[in-house]
């Protein structure tokens, strides 16, 4: 399959796969992969000295992040909105589809987001996949997933990876995260609930192509159903 430049969301609950999805989307169709935290976490970081990032963000993104991430909270979407705008029109001016993992993840975004992505891509170019996954093995997928301790690469707890010790990405020590407790994920459930799942019914007002996939299967049967949904 060849497709021309798109835009991609990838939705779903923690523990959903996006990442995942939304790494090997990228790899196939050669797009660009926009994990929102990453990509915050770096322009922040590359920020000249007196830039708004410098002196309003660093303190936000590393000092508050563990907080809100450990609250089970989203982050401000003004915040978010004003680091990311210039970066995905710089994407889409160098001729790249993107594939957004998790983001909008907010109706503010994504009233935001959306009439950007028209307006680079065109609204017959975008399409938003959500993983459909139940309460209950959210929860249990979050409290078994670990990360790479080198890069912070997730890997999701299945048949095939639960026995690794390392990153098959980066050779790093997997680690657990300290906030994926049960509690917390519990607290991040219902942050979902309240401000990320609405998107459906924003995209469908906007007319964007929404395709509900069933996240609780294996990765190869998740990335084929989004394939199909793509055709």
């Amino acid at each position: 399959m060849k497709l021309s430049n798109k835009a991609i969301i990838v939705l779903g609950p923690p523990g959903s796969g996006k990442g995942t999805q939304a790494e090997l989307l990228a790899g196939k169709f050669g797009f660009f992969q926009w994990e929102t935290s990453s990509v915050v976490g770096k322009i922040i970081s590359q920020a000249k000295k007196g830039d708004f990032v410098v002196v309003k963000g660093k303190k936000y993104y590393f000092s508050e992040q563990a907080k809100i991430r450990e609250k089970g909270l989203l982050w401000n979407s003004d915040f978010v909105s004003h680091l990311t705008g210039e970066r995905i029109e710089q994407i889409a001016k160098e001729g790249k589809g993107i594939v957004l993992s998790g983001s909008p993840r907010t109706v503010d975004e994504g009233k935001i987001l959306i009439p950007l992505l028209k307006k680079l891509y065109g609204a017959k170019n975008i399409v938003a996949i959500f993983l459909k996954l139940t309460p209950k093995e959210t929860i249990w997928r979050n409290t078994h997933r670990r990360e790479c301790e080198l890069a912070t690469h997730s890997i999701l707890y299945t048949g095939e990876t639960k026995k690794l010790t390392k990153c098959p990405l980066d050779g790093s020590r997997l680690i657990r995260r300290k906030d994926d407790s049960a509690k917390t994920i519990q607290l991040r459930l219902k942050e979902f609930e309240k401000k990320t799942a609405p998107l459906l019914d924003l995209f469908k007002k906007q007319g964007i192509k929404l395709s509900i996939v069933k996240g609780e299967q294996p990765v190869v049967g998740v990335f084929k159903d989004i394939l199909k949904a793509l055709k």
